[in-house]
């Protein structure tokens, strides 16, 4: 509990059961106030077993020099010092030891010690002064005490009412998350119902567009089936067009080779210079050919069968320019022969 004995100055008090080692079945109670933060600024010591009572003081500089004859940090030392004296639950990490001292004055001598691993070592001492009247001071002690349970019970009170308070939020949210979640489920369900509906819809749909679809596919391959004759009619038709039109391309493709050598012959000698060389180029052709054709009535017949295997078009005008030029070296050929017996009676 803390007292306040000031504007600037703050009293902390604390009491705790101790057990002295020397005098195990007696019960001593430690009163411990101190200003400041913590004990480091000194602090004031009162045991009493009930009957009698002890006072003592700690100063600051006692406390320092404590920790320097331990070789502690002074933070460290503090902390040991004010778990040792003012802890609330009892600890077998430290101990108290109570030494009578001889005199008229009755003095006794209050140790703490620090137990670690079976090995203690002395925190400090407190010289006390027993009170003629410690009436007073244990009344005051037993004030405290009561003053000290009453706060508790209040704080206890407070701490009772805000978890009630809390529960009473608790169970409010609770009631709106489960609101919140049959409202949830609810459209969940809504949504779930129309999305269902919408495609249950598209499928129909595309049920009977691929029924629409099938039935055209049938009706089209039916319609195909029943009239097999126009596409072959169509088909003959324009192959005869294409072999037509390829013969005649190809009859074009051969007659400018046939005409292309006379005409460079022509351009570049006379007529007479012609007429002689194509009589020395064609009189072995000629011979040969005599040799290896039938008899000339064959070969007279040939001009009347060759007109009788074209009888179903007439060749484009440029093929029949061609074919006239073409007839015209036929000519030429046939007067050979008297060319030939002209030269030999030369």
């Amino acid at each position: 509990m803390s007292i306040m004995t000031g504007p600037r100055c703050e009293m902390h008090v604390t009491v705790r059961e101790v057990r002295i080692s020397s005098d195990s079945e007696t019960s001593y109670f430690l009163r411990v106030e101190w200003r400041g933060r913590d004990l480091g600024s000194g602090f004031l010591l009162l045991l009493t077993d009930g009957q009698n009572a002890w006072r003592g003081e700690v100063s600051e500089d006692a406390v320092r020099e404590e920790a320097e004859e331990l070789e502690m940090q002074t933070d460290r030392y503090i902390q040991d010092l004010q778990q040792a004296l003012t802890g609330t639950v009892a600890s077998t990490d430290y101990s108290f030891t109570l030494t009578y001292n001889p005199g008229p004055m009755a003095n006794m001598t209050l140790a703490y010690e620090k137990v670690q691993r079976d090995i203690s070592f002395c925190l400090g001492s407190v010289l006390l002064g027993k009170i003629p009247e410690p009436v007073e001071e244990v009344r005051a002690l037993l004030i405290h005490g009561l003053e000290r349970g009453t706060a508790l019970q209040n704080h206890n009170h407070l701490l009772k009412e805000e978890n009630h308070r809390l529960k009473q939020e608790l169970q409010h949210i609770n009631a709106e998350l489960q609101l919140f979640v049959s409202g949830k489920e609810t459209l969940e369900s809504e949504l779930y119902s129309r999305f269902t509906l919408v495609l249950n819809e598209k499928k129909a749909k595309i049920r009977s567009l691929q029924k629409n679809l099938t039935h055209l596919q049938e009706t089209r391959e039916e319609g195909e089936s029943s009239s097999p004759g126009k596409g072959t009619k169509k088909t003959t038709g324009q192959t005869r067009e294409e072999d037509e039109y390829e013969a005649s391309t190809d009859e074009e493709q051969l007659q400018p080779a046939s005409i292309e050598p006379t005409q460079g012959t022509s351009r570049s000698r006379s007529p007479l210079d012609n007429s002689l060389n194509d009589i020395t180029d064609v009189a072995p052709s000629r011979k040969r050919r005599f040799r290896h054709l039938q008899p000339p009535d064959t070969v007279a017949k040939r001009p009347t069968l060759e007109p009788a295997q074209k009888p179903r078009r007439d060749p484009l005008p440029s093929s029949r320019a061609a074919a006239n030029k073409d007839q015209a070296p036929q000519h030429s050929t046939d007067a050979i022969p008297d060319a030939e017996d002209l030269f030999e009676d030369i």
